[in-house]
């Protein structure tokens, strides 16, 4: 059955914040493994990456606030259709809470006045201001519990929602057969699909 597919707009910011995604992970992990200056590429690579997922899924909630997507096809059984659910909104949560932890963990740093957010070489993305005016023992405590919820926001989307999304898109292609894909991937529509 064919249903009807997600708006070019929404394809569009889907897929360009799926591979912001990726770039930005890969350039944490680099970043995880390297030691001292080492690590500053990456991680200036990394900041304006996230504050641009934050800007892109600002605008995407806005978008689908505003242009309703299509309807969760009628053919999913209930428990299909809660899941998507909860991984569609898990993920709009998680990809705004990530970056701004982030943003917060940078900002709640001496370091920000020496690596600000550089949105690449255009202009410096501003500090939280109210982190940085923190007493040296507050600030470093704050800065340890936003880089600990950030790395864990981080493993839920890794290891958790991406993984899930993936395997039920894998699920409706190969073993369903029933074009959810198509909805997304406008291109892999199957005339055949039952």
């Amino acid at each position: 059955m064919t249903q009807a597919r997600y708006s070019t707009v929404a394809i569009i910011l889907h897929w360009l914040i799926a591979a912001l995604l990726v770039w930005v992970v890969l350039l944490g992990w680099e970043a995880s493994d390297l030691q001292g200056s080492a690590k500053v590429a990456p991680l200036q690579l990394h900041k304006p990456l996230g504050i641009t997922i934050l800007l892109l899924t600002l605008f995407r909630l806005g978008w689908r606030l505003t242009h309703r997507p299509p309807a969760i096809s009628p053919h999913l059984k209930p428990w299909e259709r809660r899941l998507a659910s909860v991984a569609h909104w898990g993920f709009y949560v998680i990809l705004l809470a990530l970056p701004l932890t982030g943003w917060a963990m940078v900002s709640a740093s001496k370091l920000i006045t020496v690596f600000p957010i550089d949105m690449f070489g255009l202009f410096n993305w501003p500090a939280l201001s109210f982190l940085t005016s923190l007493p040296a023992d507050q600030m470093k405590a704050t800065h340890e519990a936003l880089e600990n919820a950030h790395h864990l926001m981080a493993k839920l989307i890794v290891y958790g929602l991406v993984p899930l999304h993936v395997l039920g898109a894998l699920k409706h292609q190969f073993i369903d057969k029933d074009n959810e894909m198509a909805r997304m991937i406008p291109f892999l529509a199957r005339k055949d699909a039952q």
